[in-house]
């Protein structure tokens, strides 16, 4: 049977934690990592109600795009809806995993799910992160390098795109002087030596750094491994905030919005009119996106979906963009959707459950 962890590090394969913006929480936020699971539902939110949907679906994981703590609790007396939805899951050993901006951040997250219900392709990340990468230049003997690329791009180095087991070499030659404490591969103590070496450089996610270095230094023939690390400030394709796409056949605006509407089950759109052209190039972000425009501006979109745009920032699109602020609610509850089909598909033996409870706190008369 699996356990919670079992679970919680699957989910972070396909979004790490690292990828969580600086005032995020996600992560575990209640439960045994060590406990067996029974049941997982997947919602948006995690409040008083959805606990009330786990225990009657028998279901002792709830896995939340929206963490339920975003700041430190300093008291547990149930005095607001976050103290008592906490209280509730922990009387009843039910766990709590938020998995947040980490999902927002990635490829497969919440803004292709986005995508791929308005029916955007040719998709792309509308604004992606720099500094998430980095290069390790290191050594090997020649005879050794493949041994030791090998094993690093078993552990996730020399991936860029499409493209796996990317590496770059030059041939040179490496001198040292093994000493009386020294236990040497080649060469003998207090002897000078020359070797026939490979410089090899590859990249990897930054936040696989301390397993590249464990596996190099399991994988190198060399007592010490002479090596560097460098953040690398190109910006990483794979990793960044909202997406972009373009529809099959051009729209005029209003088809647009009617499409839109029945796309994402939506009764009502805030919009800005677009002063001229058809709509082909449309962005898109889960969630408050604001601060995208200017990306997707950029990025030539003719729209651009999101929500919790505020009065002013409307003014913003200049009759260059179409903005269709759609609620935030309705921009991100096809998550849960994108959860449990991640959870389903890795763990076909747990009951995977989709919250049927709106948590929508924003209702329209």
């Amino acid at each position: 049977m699996a356990k919670i962890k079992d679970i919680t590090d699957f989910l972070e394969s396909i979004a790490p934690k690292a990828y969580q913006e600086d005032y995020d929480n996600a992560g575990l936020i209640t439960g045994d990592p060590r406990a067996e699971v029974k049941g997982v539902l997947c919602t948006l939110d995690c409040i008083e109600s959805i606990i009330d949907e786990a225990i009657q679906r028998d279901c002792n994981l709830i896995v939340a795009h929206h963490p339920i703590v975003f700041r430190g609790l300093k008291q547990l007396n149930g005095k607001n809806y976050v103290e008592r939805t906490i209280i509730k899951a922990i009387k009843n050993d039910i766990a709590i995993y938020a998995i947040h901006t980490n999902l927002d951040n990635v490829e497969v997250g919440v803004n292709k799910k986005i995508a791929e219900k308005i029916g955007l392709k040719n998709t792309s990340i509308l604004s992606p992160k720099s500094a998430t990468l980095t290069k390790l230049e290191v050594f090997i003997p020649e005879e050794d390098t493949n041994q030791v690329l090998d094993a690093l791009h078993e552990s996730g180095a020399g991936n860029i795109g499409n493209y796996s087991n990317c590496s770059f070499r030059v041939v040179g030659t490496g001198t040292f002087k093994p000493n009386d404490k020294a236990n040497p591969t080649i060469g003998k103590h207090n002897e000078q030596e020359e070797v026939n070496e490979n410089k090899v450089e590859l990249i990897f996610p930054t936040y696989l750094k301390h397993r590249i270095l464990n596996t190099l230094r399991k994988a190198h023939p060399y007592e010490e491994v002479a090596y560097y690390l460098q953040t690398i400030e190109n910006k990483n394709q794979e990793v960044g905030s909202g997406m972009v796409g373009e529809l099959d056949q051009p729209m005029e605006s209003e088809e647009f919005l009617s499409h839109l509407k029945k796309a994402m089950q939506l009764n009502t759109i805030k919009y800005t009119p677009l002063h001229q052209g058809k709509i082909s190039r449309v962005a898109v972000c889960g969630g408050a996106g604001s601060f995208l425009l200017r990306a997707a501006m950029g990025a030539g979109a003719d729209a651009f979906v999101t929500s919790d745009f505020k009065y002013h920032e409307f003014f913003d699109a200049e009759g260059k963009i179409m903005i269709a602020d759609i609620g935030h609610y309705e921009s991100e509850v096809f998550t849960k959707e994108l959860l449990g089909a991640f959870i389903s598909e890795k763990f076909a033996n747990i009951a995977t459950y989709l919250s049927e409870v709106n948590t929508n706190p924003v209702k329209y008369f």
